[in-house]
């Protein structure tokens, strides 16, 4: 990894020139839901062109080729909609990898689902609130019932002896519900709460995001709340926690479950990378421009030396307040948003409410911008 200019005293010590703390397989766009904020622009009926089972193992395999016990996330639309999800599972277990799994709160979803994967190997499960009552989730979700649903999910899940993960979709419509999904999450012994800030891309294109000062809000009230609550808390698509939590002069526990070794953060393309349903790699499924496909292309050299990866590894490449910001290798921004709003991916952060010292008001552009 080259990284330009003068090392930042910030600068977190990760191996992710190397391979991704997480990779996630878009295992099908499939899925029952037309949730609100759906990055996939998921469809009832599964793509022809999937990448077949022959075709999933042969991927698990070249991501074997990382590391060991790889971290593999399968997502969807709806993993559930897969019939060879419980042997892809099986398959990626047996070959080391850490295999996990984000479905939908759905029928499909049922406790002998659940105890099937779990048996298969599944390390964990993450399903989605996005509201702190039936009508608020079911509201947002787009199906009525999905709210129970996903409580019965989460309780198989606990049940089946399966770590449990609560994702929340931040926007104008959900972020009043904040506090008390974060009880919902308590009750239902999650391990950790991911907080996802609205990215535009998908559907999510008609959502309404908050705005800098109250995401600023929302990043000091979950940083203060960290410590009462029995789970972790990290956010996604805001690595500007981390920040909050150097100004208030800790180190933010925003990637971690407690208990767990402390890592540095990771961005779309630096410490995360994306494979979609029909073999696309992307740095992230929330920042769909390609650098290769798994059908042709090695992923593991795709990730390591593909462009657009190196330049995303780089934060002194970041232009506007992101490159100025004395934050920017503990943080560096939603690149993955930096892309929706300006088609440049090293673009500053929209987001963002911090104004850094450096910064002169000039925006700048990379040379990876979008067409």
């Amino acid at each position: 990894m080259s990284v330009r200019g003068v090392p930042s005293p910030m600068r977190p010590p990760t191996d992710t020139g190397e391979r991704p703390m997480v990779l996630i397989w878009e295992v099908t766009q499939a899925c029952e839901l037309a949730c609100e904020h759906c990055r996939a622009d998921a469809k009832p009926g599964r793509h022809p062109d999937e990448l077949s089972t022959a075709e999933g193992k042969a991927l698990l395999d070249d991501v074997r080729e990382f590391s060991e016990n790889q971290l593999v996330v399968l997502s969807g639309g709806d993993p559930m909609q897969r019939p060879d999800l419980v042997e892809l599972v099986e398959y990626g277990t047996d070959i080391g990898l850490t295999m996990t799994l984000t479905p939908s709160g759905t029928s499909a979803l049922t406790a002998d689902s659940i105890e099937a994967l779990s048996a298969a190997g599944l390390k964990r499960m993450a399903v989605s609130l996005d509201g702190a009552t039936a009508d608020a989730h079911d509201a947002f979700r787009g199906e009525r019932g999905s709210f129970e649903e996903t409580l019965r999910a989460a309780r198989a899940a606990t049940r089946a002896g399966l770590p449990l993960q609560i994702n929340t979709t931040v926007c104008a419509g959900t972020v009043d519900e904040l506090p008390a999904i974060a009880e919902l999450v308590a009750d239902l012994g999650a391990v950790l709460w991911s907080v996802f800030f609205l990215v535009p891309v998908g559907r999510g294109r008609i959502l309404d995001p908050v705005s800098p000062q109250r995401t600023e809000d929302v990043m000091t009230w979950l940083h203060d709340i960290r410590a009462d609550v029995p789970f972790g808390i990290k956010t996604t698509e805001a690595p500007h926690y981390r920040r909050v939590g150097l100004e208030a002069r800790e180190q933010p526990t925003d990637d971690q479950p407690p208990g767990a070794k402390r890592r540095a953060g990771i961005i779309a393309g630096d410490g995360f990378a994306f494979v979609s349903h029909t073999g696309d790699i992307y740095p992230s499924g929330f920042l769909p421009k390609a650098a290769g496909d798994v059908r042709t292309d090695d992923i593991v050299d795709v990730y390591r030396n593909a462009d657009l990866f190196e330049a995303l590894r780089d934060r002194d490449r970041l232009t506007g307040k992101c490159g100025a910001c004395e934050y920017r290798h503990v943080c560096g921004g939603s690149r993955s948003r930096a892309y929706a709003a300006t088609g440049d991916p090293l673009a500053s952060d929209p987001l963002c409410a911090h104004v850094p010292e450096r910064w002169d008001g000039e925006a700048g552009k990379s040379d990876v911008a979008g067409d």
